[in-house]
């Protein structure tokens, strides 16, 4: 059995003939995958962070609404105060906690403010040494340079059943050095059977053996930890 690694990189080419072979088909499943990959990447960073900005503008947006329902309560107040001045000391003190409580509502929509600010730093803040980032057209991808010692050691289920074929995709989290910090199944072999599952098991575990060149900048000065895809042509 003949095993071929590839590592799933962006934006790949697509082979363009008439008539394409089986070599061009693997290629356009690899970039299709990869493509895959990234935007599922991209979209759930998005989505990410979309629902923080959301969630903090709720809260803030509650907080506003519970501030000017205090501040309708204390004119209420004030009025009825004028109106009847023998009740004074019990509105005088029912004023004073509905001021301490317009007070804490006003010092959380503070907090949310701030934190939606930091939230949107994080967004357009310029990724450091070692920063997990997505990646991008402004982010050149991990290489393997061990893809040929990374052999995923498949089993058959029995003793006349062959050995399992097929695209098997793993996604691994590479450190800034270049090491395989974690793995974890993207697309494994289509059903059920303990084949199938055995052979993604194997291609994990052989993906958590790779070594690569880091995710760096486009000027090579700054190296990242990126999820990176290695697709794994069993054959």
């Amino acid at each position: 059995m003949r095993i071929a690694l590839s590592l799933l990189l962006i934006a790949l080419p697509l082979a363009a003939a008439k008539k394409p072979t089986a070599a061009q088909l693997q290629a356009q499943v690899k970039r299709l995958t990869e493509e895959r990959d990234v935007l599922k990447e991209r979209l759930a960073a998005t989505e990410s962070l979309q629902q923080e900005a959301a969630g903090a503008k709720k809260a803030r947006d509650l907080a506003r609404a519970e501030a000017e329902a205090a501040r309708k309560e204390t004119d209420q107040l004030r009025a009825a105060l004028k109106e009847n001045q023998g009740g004074g000391d019990a509105i005088l003190n029912e004023l004073q906690e509905a001021k301490l409580d317009a007070e804490e509502t006003k010092a959380e929509a503070e907090r949310l403010r701030a934190q939606n600010t930091s939230l949107q730093f994080k967004a357009n803040a310029v990724p450091g040494e070692g920063d997990l980032v997505q990646l991008s057209e402004e982010i050149q991808p991990a290489r393997p340079i061990n893809l040929a010692r990374a052999t995923p050691h498949l089993k058959s289920s029995g003793l006349f059943s062959a050995k399992p074929k097929g695209v098997v995709v793993v996604q691994v989290l590479i450190s800034e050095k270049g090491d395989v910090l974690a793995a974890r199944l993207l697309q494994g072999l289509p059903g059920d059977s303990p084949d199938a599952k055995g052979a993604g098991e194997a291609c994990v575990e052989a993906a958590k053996h790779l070594v690569f060149d880091p995710a760096t900048s486009k000027d090579g000065k700054t190296h990242f930890k990126v999820w990176q895809g290695v697709g794994f042509y069993l054959e």
